[in-house]
């Protein structure tokens, strides 16, 4: 009777420590009590009634991520072409997540492939390919407010890859080198055309700096011309001044030896004679000089015979 009573404390304690659990950081454990939902327990040590309690299901608080395979997508313009979308999503609610839907991840990839197969069906070929944030941007909106009763939170959704079909391909690979062909033509010509206004804006430069330096040239020209002139008028000016101080000193001489008419007469033809310098062509004579003039010529010629 004692190793039967010992016998069976030992088997209760066994089944009360097989029914104290742990559960882990980031992760929540759906409990059903009788085949009904009980609670949901959380981080740390928990223990469950054997044979009345049990675990229904096991959850990761996580954000998780589902990688699609290709889908087949048909466009607007009817073109089919291979998609493969990226999920990102969190369970926020384990007991929502545990009896929303059967088998929540089919149950997504189900919903991903039909979205996106309804939105892509509303664009076209050029659409799809350049309006890849759009297409994120609602996918992620639809399936967040579909997975809302299922206690799943959709967190991105990504369009991996984008495969038109060969001739399709070829055709878009054909139609970008064309353009990057006009591209670089458009550049070309652009550098011609700026490199052109920038030889006629130098030559304009070089026009207007010569036409200034000729300018300032004919400008120092005259300048030279001037005061070479004023120079020469200078000088003129003052060998007539030196021709009157000297015959102002002749006279005063002569009037402090006394002199007579005769000799006044002769000093005054010889101060016209260096008035004139040589270069005069006509000389006037006042009528009282001209008998003087006249003996005057006379001896002279008389000293050459």
């Amino acid at each position: 009777m004692p190793l039967l009573i010992a016998a069976v404390i030992i088997i209760v304690l066994i089944i009360a420590i097989s029914n104290i659990y742990v559960v882990q950081q980031s992760r929540a454990y759906v409990l059903e009590r009788l085949g009904a939902f009980h609670a949901v327990h959380g981080v740390g040590v928990h223990f469950k009634i054997p044979f009345i309690d049990r675990i229904a299901r096991r959850v990761s608080l996580k954000e998780q991520v589902l990688d699609y395979p290709p889908q087949p997508v048909i466009t607007k313009d009817n073109v089919t072409m291979q998609i493969d979308t990226v999920v990102y999503f969190q369970i926020t609610d384990p007991k929502l997540y545990a009896y929303g839907v059967e088998q929540p991840m089919a149950a997504m990839e189900t919903l991903t492939a039909t979205t996106l197969r309804n939105i892509i069906g509303d664009l076209e070929l050029d659409q799809t390919l350049t309006s890849r944030d759009i297409i994120n941007t609602k996918m992620r909106a639809i399936l967040d407010e579909a997975t809302d009763p299922w206690g799943i939170k959709v967190n991105r959704v990504e369009l991996k890859n984008i495969l038109p079909p060969a001739d399709i391909q070829s055709s878009m690979e054909k139609q970008m080198k064309a353009e990057r062909d006009r591209r670089q033509a458009i550049l070309q010509a652009e550098g011609q055309k700026k490199s052109a206004i920038l030889i006629a804006e130098g030559e304009k430069e070089s026009a207007i700096l010569r036409a200034s330096a000729e300018k300032e040239a004919a400008i120092l020209k005259a300048e030279a011309e001037k005061q070479a002139a004023i120079l020469k008028a200078d000088g003129e000016a003052q060998a007539i001044l030196a021709v009157q101080k000297a015959m102002a000193d002749s006279l005063e001489m002569l009037n402090q030896k006394a002199p007579n008419d005769q000799v006044l007469k002769l000093k005054a033809i010889e101060a016209m004679q260096k008035v004139a310098d040589g270069q005069a062509t006509k000389i006037i004579i006042p009528s009282e000089m001209q008998g003087l003039v006249g003996m005057a010529n006379g001896i002279v010629e008389g000293v050459k015979e």
